[in-house]
C-alpha cells in the first residue's frame, strides 16, 4: 500500500502575482488544508489600472471566501500588472515584511517554469525574501512551459468541487478557457494519476528545507 508523506507548517503562505493566481494553482489543496493550518494568501496585483477588469478585487475576495480562507488573511496589493520587474525592490519588501509578521514554514508561489514576467517576479523575489523556507512553485496552465510536478499533494474530490466554485466567483473571466471546469477536475485527475491516487495537486520543487526524524 502507497503512504503519503506527511508534512505540516503553522503557516502556510500562498503568493501570486493576480487575483485568480493563487486558486487556479492551489486551490484544491487550500480547501483541504484551511481548517488545519494559519492559510496567508497575497496577490500582488488587483488590477485596477484596467478598466475591464473592475470587478476583480471583489471577485478575488469572494473567491478566498469560498475556499474557506479568513478575510483578515487575504491580501490584495496594487502593483501594475506587467510592470513588476521594475517595482521588485518594492515587491522584495513586501515578501520581507510577510515573513516577518507571519514566519511561514512552507511557501506557495509560481513555478519557475512561467514565463510570464510578472510571475517571474514574484517567484525570483521570494527565492530572495524567503531564504532558509521551503517553496514549492504552482502552475497556472497558461503561461508556464515545461512544468512538470515533483511534489504531489493529494487532495479529495470536495476540495476540487470547492476549487471549481471558487474560479466561478470570477465572473469576469467566465470565458477563459483555462477556467472550464473539466480542465480544473481532469487536472487533478492526472496529478493523482502521476501519485497513483485518485485527485492531486502538483508543484515543483524550488527549495526544500527538512529535517529527518521518528515518529515519536
Amino acid at each position: 500500500m502507497n503512504h503519503n508523506m506527511t508534512f505540516f507548517g503553522e503557516t502556510v503562505c500562498f503568493i501570486g502575482a493576480h487575483p485568480d493566481d493563487i486558486e487556479l494553482g492551489c486551490g484544491a489543496f487550500i480547501a483541504d488544508i484551511v481548517d488545519q493550518t494559519n492559510v496567508i494568501c497575497v496577490t500582488l496585483s488587483d488590477n485596477q489600472k484596467n478598466p475591464l477588469l473592475k470587478n476583480l478585487d471583489k471577485e478575488y475576495h469572494d473567491s478566498m471566501a469560498i475556499l474557506g480562507v479568513k478575510p483578515e488573511n487575504v491580501f490584495l496589493h496594487d502593483f501594475t500588472t506587467r510592470r513588476f520587474q521594475a517595482a521588485r525592490q518594492e515587491i522584495l519588501e513586501v515578501l520581507i515584511d510577510l515573513k516577518n509578521r507571519y514566519h511561514p514554514e512552507v511557501v506557495f508561489v509560481h513555478t519557475d517554469q512561467d514565463i510570464h514576467q510578472d510571475h517571474q517576479t514574484v517567484t525570483q523575489e521570494s527565492l530572495r525574501a524567503f531564504r532558509g523556507t521551503t517553496l514549492l512553485g504552482f502552475d497556472v496552465l497558461r503561461s508556464s512551459y515545461g512544468f512538470f510536478p515533483h511534489f504531489l499533494v493529494e487532495v479529495s474530490e470536495e476540495a476540487v468541487a470547492k476549487k471549481i466554485k471558487a474560479l466561478q466567483a470570477y465572473k469576469t473571466y467566465a470565458e477563459k478557457y483555462y477556467f472550464d471546469e473539466n480542465i480544473t477536475h481532469s487536472t487533478a485527475i492526472r496529478h493523482g494519476a502521476l501519485a497513483e491516487r485518485p485527485l492531486a495537486e502538483g508543484f515543483d520543487i524550488l527549495r526544500i528545507v527538512g529535517q529527518f526524524g521518528d515518529n515519536c
